[in-house]
């Protein structure tokens, strides 16, 4: 079963995190959320935080965990929100079992397939001996080489723990993502549909949603509207959080 962590009292609000993420990174913006009168259900994925690891990483086995994890909850109605690749998961979750979905939220990712990007920050990874046992610092010393940019890797840095005095590890599956990681970019199969409400939401610096996208997209959720906001690349939530919330409060309250 799927690690969470819950909070609030209302309707379920389902978040899932993007690769190489966890469910602490929404930590802030779900207590926001059921401050607002949701209950949140902040998802570890397979092979990402606290979640079981597995050799098989595809996001049909991803949103199979997210059914199981509603079926086990008892979530007959939910809201759903996914970042990148968690919105992956969520799209093919709504498009798959629709009856249990009420509104869907993207965040700055869409349907269409997307090469391989993750090169750079996979190789620093691979990078680090945990046999040597590297302090925090080791650890961002040799990650500062691959990934220059401060914010990436704190994002990256919140991945490690003590898996015992003096022994740190990453908590997820290393392993699997340099044997899967053309599975990151796999599209929405054609086909699928989500004709209730759905909510896209990019950052206007990020790239990753473009205005030719929203045809395929509308093909695919005919009732879709886009926010942007502005400013703001792929970690648009993290960067301008007051915005994101606002933007996805007024949509999951119409």
């Amino acid at each position: 079963m799927l690690y969470s962590k819950i909070e609030g009292e209302g309707k379920s609000f389902v978040i899932m995190h993007g690769f190489l993420g966890m469910s602490d990174n929404w930590k802030t913006l779900a207590s926001q959320y059921a401050a607002s009168g949701f209950q949140v259900h902040v998802l570890d994925l397979r092979n990402h935080g606290r979640s079981f690891h597995s050799d098989e990483f595809t996001y049909e086995a991803m949103a199979k965990d997210v059914f199981e994890y509603c079926q086990a909850n008892q979530l007959s109605k939910i809201d759903i929100l996914g970042h990148s690749m968690g919105g992956k998961v969520a799209m093919l979750f709504a498009t798959t079992y629709p009856e249990l979905v009420d509104k869907l939220i993207v965040a700055d990712i869409g349907p269409r397939f997307y090469n391989q990007h993750h090169q750079d920050i996979l190789a620093g990874l691979n990078a680090v001996d945990f046999s040597v046992k590297p302090s925090r610092n080791d650890v961002e010393a040799i990650l500062t080489q691959y990934v220059p940019d401060f914010g990436t890797r704190q994002f990256l840095m919140k991945n490690l723990y003590w898996q015992e005095p003096g022994q740190l590890a990453f908590r997820f599956n290393l392993a699997v993502f340099n044997g899967n990681l053309d599975a990151i970019g796999k599209a929405l199969a054609d086909g699928l549909v989500f004709d209730k409400p759905t909510l896209f939401i990019r950052g206007g610096s990020s790239g990753y949603i473009k205005d030719e996208d929203m045809e395929q997209i509308r093909q695919h959720f005919p009732d879709v509207k886009l926010d942007t906001i502005p400013n703001a690349g792929h970690w648009l939530h993290a960067e301008n959080p007051k915005l994101f919330f606002e933007l996805t409060t007024a949509f999951l309250k119409e």
